[in-house]
Formats: C-alpha cells, sequence, structure tokens
C-alpha cells in the first residue's frame, strides 16, 4: 500500500457528500460502558441497523464478540476482526480525504487516546483499515482525534480550542501550528476556532457536540436553554463566535440553533448530550434521541428542515452518551469517488 508524509492536494469533503460506506467499532471495554454491555450492544446495534437503511457499513469487532454482533446487527453488515480498545471510530479511524482527480486516501492521525485511555490497539486501527481498502496512509506526525475537527469540503474547518491546545494533545505546537498542519492535512485554508465544550465532555470539547456544517455557509450550533446553567454561557460564547464569523470563501455564516437535551448524570458526571452528534448518510440523518418526547421532537423537526432532501431517523442513544459519546462519534464515513465525480450528493 503507497505512504506518504505529506497530504500531495487531498482534501476532505463534506460530510453530506455521497459515501461507499460507514465504518464503526463494535463496544469493547466495560470499564467506560457502566450500564453494562448488553446495553451498549444494543445501542450500537440500533445505530447500525438505522444506517444500513441508507449505506453499507462495515463493523470491526474483536473475535470472541463477532457472534453476538453478527446476532444483533444481522447478515448484511461486513464484519472485519480486529483486536479494539474499544468503540470511537470517530477519533481512531482514519480521515478520509479526496485528490482532485477523485482519489480516495486517508489520514492517519497519532491517536494517545485523548491524553487519558488505553490506546495500544485502537491507534493502528485507520493503517488496518487502509490496508484493507488498499488505499494510500497519510501519515500525520501530531495528536488529532476525528470529532475534534469538521469541515464544509470548501476550505474551511471548525475546532475548539479547549481540545486542540490542551496540553494532553500536542504541547510543543502552538495555536498557529496546529492550525497550519490541521489545514494542510485536510485540504483546508480556514479554521474557525470555538472555545469550550460542555461540562464534563470527556473529550476535552469536541466540536462534534458543539457545532457542524449542513450546508456550504450554514452552520448548526448547540445553545443552552436555562441561563443559569453552567453550559449556558460557554454555548453563548460558541455561537456569537459563529454569528461573526465568516468561511474560507469569504461568506458570512448562517447559523442555526439547536438547544441542549435536558441535564442527565452518570453519577456526579454529566452525560454529554448533543442532538448535533449526529450522521449525515446518503439520503438520511441518523440522529439521538434521548427521551424526552417533546425535545427529542423539536431537535428532529429543525433537523429535518435542514435536509428537506433526507430522511431523519432518531435512535434511542441514552447509552451511548454513558460511554462517553453519541451517534457521530461511533461512525466515520467513506466518500463515493464514482459518485463525486457524477457531481451527485
Amino acid at each position: 500500500m503507497p505512504q506518504t508524509s505529506a497530504n500531495p492536494g487531498y482534501a476532505m469533503p463534506a460530510e453530506w457528500r455521497p459515501h461507499s460506506r460507514c465504518w464503526m467499532a463494535w463496544p469493547s471495554n466495560p470499564a467506560i460502558w457502566t450500564n453494562g454491555m448488553a446495553a451498549a450492544y444494543t445501542a450500537f446495534a440500533g445505530v447500525v441497523r438505522a444506517i444500513l437503511e441508507f449505506e453499507p457499513v462495515t463493523l470491526l469487532v474483536r473475535p470472541e464478540d463477532l457472534a453476538q454482533a453478527r446476532r444483533l446487527c444481522g447478515e448484511q453488515v461486513s464484519y472485519l476482526e480486529f483486536p479494539l480498545d474499544d468503540s470511537w471510530m470517530r477519533d481512531f479511524g482514519p480521515t478520509f480525504v479526496m485528490s482532485a482527480e477523485n482519489q480516495l486516501a486517508g489520514v492517519n492521525w497519532r491517536f494517545n487516546g485523548w491524553g487519558k485511555y488505553p490506546h495500544a490497539n485502537d491507534q493502528a486501527v485507520a493503517r488496518f483499515v487502509l490496508e484493507h481498502l488498499q488505499l494510500p496512509c497519510i501519515d500525520a506526525p501530531f495528536v488529532l482525534e476525528g470529532g475534534s475537527i469538521h469541515v464544509d469540503g470548501e476550505g474551511t474547518v471548525l475546532t475548539t480550542e479547549q481540545c486542540l491546545l490542551h496540553p494532553n494533545r500536542n504541547p510543543r505546537m502552538s495555536r498557529r501550528d496546529i492550525e497550519e498542519q490541521v489545514c494542510s492535512y485536510l485540504g483546508a485554508s480556514k479554521m474557525i476556532w470555538l472555545k469550550q465544550g460542555i461540562k464534563d465532555d470527556d473529550t476535552d470539547g469536541h466540536i462534534d457536540e458543539l457545532a457542524c456544517f449542513v450546508a456550504p455557509g450554514v452552520v448548526l450550533a448547540l445553545v443552552g436553554h436555562d441561563a443559569l446553567d453552567v453550559d449556558y454561557a460557554p454555548l453563548q460564547q460558541n455561537l456569537e463566535i459563529l454569528q461573526s464569523a465568516t468561511d474560507a470563501r469569504g461568506r458570512k455564516l448562517e447559523v442555526v440553533t439547536l438547544e441542549q437535551p435536558e441535564v442527565a448524570y452518570k453519577g456526579r458526571e454529566r452525560l454529554s448530550q448533543s442532538y448535533i452528534n449526529f450522521y449525515i448518510a446518503n439520503g438520511g440523518v441518523v440522529m439521538p434521541a434521548f427521551g424526552d418526547r417533546a425535545r427529542d421532537a423539536r431537535a428532529r423537526a429543525i433537523v429535518a428542515e435542514l435536509f428537506p432532501r433526507r430522511r431523519v431517523v432518531q435512535v434511542p442513544a441514552h447509552e451511548l452518551a454513558f460511554g462517553g459519546g453519541n451517534i457521530h462519534c461511533i461512525t466515520q464515513q467513506q466518500p463515493e469517488p464514482e459518485n463525486f465525480a457524477r457531481g451527485e450528493e
């Protein structure tokens, strides 16, 4: 498999562009899934089955868990055995990028377990996937997780200072160094820095809990609904940054807001719950539901209005939050070069 240490002419496509499949990884670490592995398996299987309505899914799974995964997810899924540490495919899987000639490759970021968790096996996942696909592997010489960045496919990157400038990631790199390097590997020219994430987010402020592009020039942003809540002021600050920002093409951003779910806890720790942590599939959006019918319905209606040509499916996601993430965190899209060449979306 060809390898390179630079990114010659590749760029990360927007997530709403066509996919050939979705990559996921089966939950494997009982220490994280404190409500029990059975609940985690059920939640993951629900996401897998929902995505299968729109596009193929390939699932990495420990050999000893293969029978269980196959029983819950079915035979439509493609299974690959791998000795996983856990299940956060967005963060340790490859970030797929594409050349101007629609040639696909993948960026292999350095993964250090968010600076706090075991990661010896998961740090090898990106290379394993790219070798399986026989795609070029672009090795990035710095730590980054896929959930910490979001792109519009037209040169703009969203991220947070809390995550990318955290001392447990790249303490010897300056903000300018990080911005230049991330933009280089993603084929981007501008980075919009939000400040911080929601309380007790174990990822130190991943952007996929806070904001995402839903179309060129249009951003969906998380806001609070209780001015006395600890998250309210930081989310307002992020909102103000977005409302005053322009993208790489000089457009002033249109910002649509989406309220947080009601606060929920795991012991004394707040769960990281966000309706923005969804997966954009071919012809669909698979998004979280947290068991509050009124709030779930309002969130779904906003997302459906933003994606009028896609069917929005909500999946119970409270258990995923218990593990420390949600639907976007456990998925990674693989772009479809052939459909890009035809201009399909």
